[in-house]
């Protein structure tokens, strides 16, 4: 389980023993992922506690599946672990998950293991277990709605027949106001099938460009968790949206 605790604003996060690879949160008593920051001279004051984040990327598991346009969602969550340096490394409710802090507020990673059509078994549980609010579960998914490498985030919005996004709707009893961060991939050229498309891997040119992508989302994730849906995700939102626009 992970406990709250008074954490100096120069300290790390989370405590080492959460750290431990292996480490499985105990069932008994769910808990939600806080920690509190105080001044370092200990002025309860001026304490303050973070809401954690669960990030949920969607895909599918199993080498079939990696690398594929469908698995973009699995990749941002690779990047992220790798950027702040969260283990992946524990099962539970059907998702390998990891366990950390961007700054000082505490996350929960996920990928769910369920495959893309029944992800909601692994959101809504992880949620409820972490006592983890709607407007701090973050998905991150594909989409052939926008251009190869552009991303969007936002605080809200529909399933657009994303099969993953429907189920964790429903398994949310049918709540959508929960925030993603879509990636790009492009509509299948000519009369490709859609699955056969979803399935495939990228070219070279669009393997380079999602590999920037990615990076980029990284550090658009980083500033939500820190500072919410501020005037940074505007601006970052309306550079996605014209990257590709030569001047």
């Amino acid at each position: 389980m992970l406990h709250s605790g008074s954490v100096p604003r120069t300290s790390t996060c989370p405590p080492q023993s959460l750290r431990r690879p292996g480490l499985r949160p105990q069932r008994a008593v769910p808990a939600m992922v806080r920690v509190s920051a105080v001044m370092s001279d200990g002025d309860k004051r001026f304490e303050v506690e973070f809401t954690p984040w669960l990030i949920v990327g969607l895909g599918n598991p199993g080498n079939k599946y990696h690398g594929t346009r469908h698995n973009v969602g699995f990749e941002m969550i690779e990047r992220i672990s790798q950027a702040e340096g969260i283990s992946l490394n524990t099962i539970q409710s059907k998702a390998l998950i990891g366990i950390g802090c961007i700054g000082e507020v505490p996350l929960v990673l996920a990928k769910p293991q369920a495959y893309m059509n029944f992800c909601g078994e692994s959101v809504a549980p992880l949620a409820v277990y972490y006592r983890i609010p709607l407007r701090h579960i973050l998905l991150v998914y594909d989409e052939m709605s926008l251009p190869n490498g552009v991303m969007r985030l936002q605080p809200k919005g529909g399933h657009g027949q994303h099969s993953g996004i429907k189920n964790v709707i429903a398994h949310l009893d049918g709540h959508s106001e929960f925030p993603r961060l879509s990636i790009g991939i492009g509509n299948p050229p000519g009369t490709m099938d859609v699955k056969a498309f979803l399935l495939q891997k990228f070219s070279s040119v669009e393997r380079e460009q999602m590999d920037e992508a990615l990076d980029q989302g990284v550090q658009a994730v980083r500033a939500l968790v820190l500072n919410g849906f501020s005037q940074h995700i505007r601006r970052f939102n309306l550079g996605q949206k014209y990257k590709y626009h030569k001047v």
